[in-house]
């Protein structure tokens, strides 16, 4: 256990990257707010040791840990039990250790849908929507989004067959929401749609766009999963093509605030902390 606060209840973030993740700042927020006792840290996992880490961290008595890019996939593998999102989306982004279990499951999604359809306040139900990725973020993101009730949904990758096993895991979803759900790759696309959603980690590397501007409509929502100055390209994009851009700060809010119920039984001011860290970006201070 983290020698900081050892009479604390304590989590974590795994991630490679990890030093930009601002989730340890917005559970402790949570913590405060809600009257909860409890320590959360980043730890950087080398690629090749995700396993080893949370092994590390079951042995060591930590009550949960959330998993970012790129171990969502592996972490689904660490689990002794899945919730269904976890079953349906091949991924996972929140683990909770409790008497030798580890429960996996994923809230990106319902981050996601919960900051579009509130902070945006862009209703998904009837509309177009191009989702970029085909990896853990998007695999998160995709059953939320087909419960929102958008008309038609596509899945776009640059690998084809990953975009495909994706629709197809998702296929009974879409026809019991009516919705029309393709996969499609990147080089491929030629409609345009009224919510473009980057799920990749295209933003990380620097890219402004993993997709051509012909996927925009004047006033069409473009969101990035990425957020703070990573995000900021793709945002230029967006603009330049007519469109509304978002970040995803607002997602990892939401996810995180999903995580924290899990795991604490309490729900925590969402929306509160989301307009702190935009205030506190405008002034100039930066993400706290």
């Amino acid at each position: 256990m983290s020698s900081s606060a050892p009479s604390l209840d304590w989590y974590c973030v795994l991630g490679n990257p990890i030093a930009h993740s601002r989730s340890p700042w917005i559970h402790a927020r949570f913590a405060e707010l809600t009257g909860e006792r409890l320590h959360y840290e980043a730890r950087l996992v080398p690629l090749d040791g995700f396993a080893d880490a949370i092994a590390q961290l079951a042995a060591g008595g930590a009550r949960g840990c959330n998993v970012t890019v790129p171990f969502k996939l592996q972490a689904v593998a660490s689990a002794t039990r899945c919730s269904e999102r976890v079953q349906l989306a091949g991924a996972a982004n929140t683990l909770s250790f409790a008497d030798g279990a580890i429960l996996a499951d994923n809230t990106d999604g319902l981050g996601l849908v919960a900051d579009i359809t509130q902070g945006a306040r862009f209703d998904i139900a009837g509309r177009d929507v191009l989702l970029i990725g085909a990896g853990g973020a998007a695999a998160g993101a995709l059953a939320p989004l087909l419960a929102a009730g958008p008309r038609r949904v596509v899945v776009a990758n640059r690998t084809l067959a990953r975009a495909e096993a994706l629709v197809r895991a998702h296929a009974p979803l879409a026809m019991l929401q009516k919705t029309e759900l393709l996969a499609q790759s990147t080089q491929a696309l030629e409609h345009d749609f009224d919510l473009i959603i980057n799920a990749t980690a295209s933003s990380l590397a620097g890219d402004a766009a993993p997709v051509a501007t012909q996927v925009l409509r004047p006033g069409s929502l473009a969101y990035d999963m990425m957020y703070g100055p990573a995000a900021q390209g793709f945002l230029n994009w967006a603009m330049a093509g007519g469109a509304q851009a978002r970040d995803g700060l607002g997602m990892l809010v939401e996810q995180a605030a999903e995580a924290f119920a899990l795991w604490r039984g309490v729900r925590p001011p969402s929306a509160q902390v989301l307009q702190e860290m935009r205030a506190a970006a405008t002034a100039g201070a930066g993400l706290p």
